[in-house]
């Protein structure tokens, strides 16, 4: 572990930008939206991972499309878009990985580890979609066909492999119980990075254009970044005991999170000044991913409420 890695004071801007927030309810009740993301047709999907259903919403006329996966309590939780123009995503309960095409057609594929506990997903710079086993203690990769392959060596086990995000030529992904960070090359080589403070549980994780990753520490209350020579920085928020749960980097490269606990979205410069906080205008929302769209917006799930939430920058 690098000497310099270190625990930042946290920096609150003076001038707090406000922003606007639109609620878009999901059809089915108790959907548990979790994951999303924008599709290749420039719709956000997203799994419901309460009702075994993907969503999809068109944020051109506010309209939901929603696609009932072929096993009862399949749960669904991650999702991303695939090089083959399908949406992949993990069935954590029913241990397989999906592929929906852009007409909603579904097919399942077995993960080979019983119990595995598929979460995390991302699509890898080796045209293949990646994912995490969370139960199993590994990290799985999918070919285009449905062809599986897992890796195991080097983590450590009992980590809890969570959330994945993609830099350069490798893919790296947060041990939630490790209270790591790691990377995984294409051809499963892991090196592992472990984070200052005890116990943080990181979970999502986000590349930045500057080269590093950023990603949350939910029991530190923190945001974590990992440089290209292994560095770890954290920036805690203001807010205590916020329950940080998701993040994301928006188009001008701030970054902006969700404090589940807290029932807030929150705002940080690259360099952990933090911008605002902003209350979520729906008690006990459950927010949990948040996704940045092409014109500043940033979406996020509502996983207790059941709805996609918008953020607009004023």
């Amino acid at each position: 572990m690098p000497d310099n890695s270190t625990r930042a004071a946290s920096r609150v801007e003076d001038h707090t930008a406000a922003v606007q927030f639109r609620i878009h309810s999901i059809p089915t009740p108790s959907s548990q939206p979790y994951i999303c993301v924008q599709g290749p047709d420039q719709n956000l999907w997203f799994c419901e991972s309460g009702c075994s259903k993907i969503g999809r919403l068109d944020l051109n006329d506010n309209s939901f499309s929603e696609f009932t996966i072929p096993e009862d309590g399949a749960m669904p939780i991650g999702i991303t878009p695939g090089a083959d123009g399908n949406m992949w995503f993990c069935a954590k309960r029913a241990n397989k990985i999906g592929r929906i095409t852009m007409r909603g057609e579904i097919t399942l594929f077995d993960v080979p580890t019983p119990n595995a506990g598929p979460d995390g997903t991302l699509l890898g710079p080796d045209g293949n979609v990646w994912f995490s086993e969370t139960e199993a203690g590994r990290i799985g990769r999918v070919t285009p066909h449905g062809k599986i392959m897992e890796f195991s060596a080097g983590i450590t086990p009992g980590s809890r492999p969570l959330s994945i995000a993609c830099r350069d030529d490798l893919l790296w992904f947060s041990e939630a119980a490790g209270n790591c960070v790691a990377s995984i090359t294409p051809e499963g080589i892991v090196t592992e990075y472990p984070i200052p403070s005890n116990d943080s549980q990181p979970r999502a994780m986000v590349a930045h254009p500057d080269g590093s990753i950023w990603f949350v520490e939910t029991s530190a209350n923190a945001l974590g970044r990992i440089d290209r020579a292994g560095r770890i920085t954290e920036h805690p928020v203001t807010t205590l005991n916020s329950s940080l749960r998701g993040v994301c980097v928006a188009p001008d490269g701030d970054l902006w999170f969700t404090a589940n606990a807290a029932n807030k979205i929150g705002r940080m410069r690259p360099d952990g000044t933090m911008v605002g906080e902003y209350s979520i205008p729906v008690p006990s929302a459950g927010a949990r991913c948040i996704s940045p769209w092409p014109d500043g917006r940033l979406l996020f799930t509502a996983f207790d409420a059941g709805f996609i939430g918008e953020v607009i920058p004023q």
